[in-house]
């Protein structure tokens, strides 16, 4: 009997691990990227035998698979997928590939902003109740790589709009919908609803025995949900108790959850992480460990004691006076919001890089309100330089590479101000992704100590 071929796209974690879940599984495996691929990945690659290329798509090599496995980066309109298509054949995404062979529970996190903490909060909550647990999808190790090499019983995955466009008929056990803003629109043929679209598919293939937990007072969300069938139980989070709510704050700023499983009370000072958009990533994160039957006890030690995410909102140092805050996570507008509304001194805002159709009027008010200069750090800042020199008073200064960039708000930023890097913004202008931006950002700040 002959192998089923399957090629995979994309060199990355993502896409390496798909190719050795593939190998193991006995399919003939051949992975083209059309970029480099880096030294750990081409190492692993070559480590393993699997046949591959890079710097180019060969179509004699790809237009021959049975199926083929798409990177999330790879967008639809590529040459190579729109070939694939044309001849029908199946393009799936890693997590798709790597369904097919577990039977673990999954629990599944989207939306446009709070995915990474809230996915990291319940696998931290998870880890610390016992629980053998893979963190996987835009964190963590590929789902694949894992399911092939280090298979766990339970699995917390972080899923993109791309990686939920090429996902058919793989299910969560539990589905989580934190919100949905404006981001990626340039993906979507700049139609909100196609993204919204996209993020529901997170509801696909849900059973009466599955759970949905979902943000109540986002309206995107709630009217979406006017069009959608479910059959798995619903649980909403909102600020104030709604009808359904599952978590909620109580009039003593208590967060209350209250799962089958698991009910809890708990001071919302005592949460780890602070500002009102952290209270909800908390409740979506403790609706499901409750949904998991963790134990109440485990479940608010964790909420108090986690540590944070990499690139959101993170403090990097404070100099002469001055605090630096590392918040390069912050790739679209809404996400740029959240990081404003919990800032509490006159902030220098480094904004810029690649433009998804982004609407810079959701952070106008807060701009106007609590910025006192806005610094402008990518290839093409006319958007941004327009936009803020048009409708404030602020001075907006137009930079081109981090160096520039970080000097300028070191010139701007007295004692008692905060700089924020918070982008709006994708990174893939001037830097590999946005933990490369976050990573070098504060790589310079610290040497302004020196």
């Amino acid at each position: 009997m002959q192998q089923k071929r399957l090629v995979v796209l994309g060199g990355g974690e993502s896409g390496t691990g798909a190719a050795i879940l593939a190998k193991d599984k006995g399919f003939d495996v051949f992975l083209s990227d059309m970029g480099g691929l880096s030294d750990h990945y081409r190492g692993v690659l070559e480590r393993e035998g699997i046949a591959f290329e890079e710097g180019r798509h060969t179509p004699e090599l790809i237009l021959n698979a049975d199926e083929v496995v798409k990177s999330p980066g790879i967008p639809e309109n590529a040459p190579m997928i729109k070939a694939l298509r044309e001849q029908a054949t199946p393009v799936i995404s890693e997590i798709e590939f790597a369904g097919r062979y577990t039977d673990a529970k999954m629990v599944c996190i989207t939306g446009s902003n709070g995915k990474t903490t809230t996915s990291s909060l319940i696998y931290h909550i998870l880890r610390r109740a016992g629980i053998d647990a893979g963190l996987a999808g835009n964190i963590g190790n590929s789902l694949a790589l894992q399911v092939a090499r280090d298979p766990h019983p339970v699995y917390v995955i972080e899923l993109s709009s791309f990686q939920l466009d090429n996902m058919y008929d793989f299910k969560a056990n539990i589905a989580v919908l934190l919100n949905i803003t404006p981001d990626h629109l340039d993906r979507y043929d700049y139609k909100m609803q196609n993204y919204v679209n996209a993020k529901f598919r997170i509801l696909q293939n849900l059973t009466a025995d599955d759970a949905f937990v979902y943000w109540q007072d986002d309206p995107v969300v709630t009217e979406q949900l006017r069009h959608v069938v479910t059959e798995a139980a619903m649980y909403g989070f909102a600020e104030y108790q709604e009808e359904n709510s599952a978590a909620y704050i109580d009039a003593e700023d208590n967060m209350i959850i209250n799962t089958p499983g698991t009910s809890l009370s708990m001071p919302r000072a005592d949460l780890a992480l602070h500002g009102l958009h952290n209270v909800y990533n908390s409740m979506a994160a403790g609706i499901s460990a409750g949904l998991l039957n963790i134990r109440r006890e485990d479940i608010r030690a964790a909420l108090s004691d986690f540590a944070g995410v990499e690139h959101r909102l993170e403090p990097v140092e404070t100099i002469d006076g001055v605090e630096w805050i590392n918040d390069s996570k912050a790739t679209n507008v809404n996400s740029c919001w959240y990081a404003l509304q919990s800032m509490t001194r006159p902030t220098v805002l480094i904004l810029g890089g690649k433009d998804k159709g982004n609407d810079y009027s959701e952070i106008l008010p807060l701009v106007r309100e609590k910025v006192k200069a806005i610094v402008a750090m990518g290839k093409d800042n006319a958007k941004i330089v327009e936009y803020f020199g048009a409708n404030t008073d602020l001075d907006v200064i137009d930079t081109h590479s981090l160096d520039d960039a970080v000097a300028e708000c070191a010139r701007l930023a007295v004692a008692g101000d905060t700089v924020l890097l918070s982008p709006c913004c994708a990174s893939f202008d001037l830097f590999k992704s946005y933990e490369d931006r976050g990573r070098q950002f504060k790589d310079r700040v610290r040497a302004i100590k020196k």
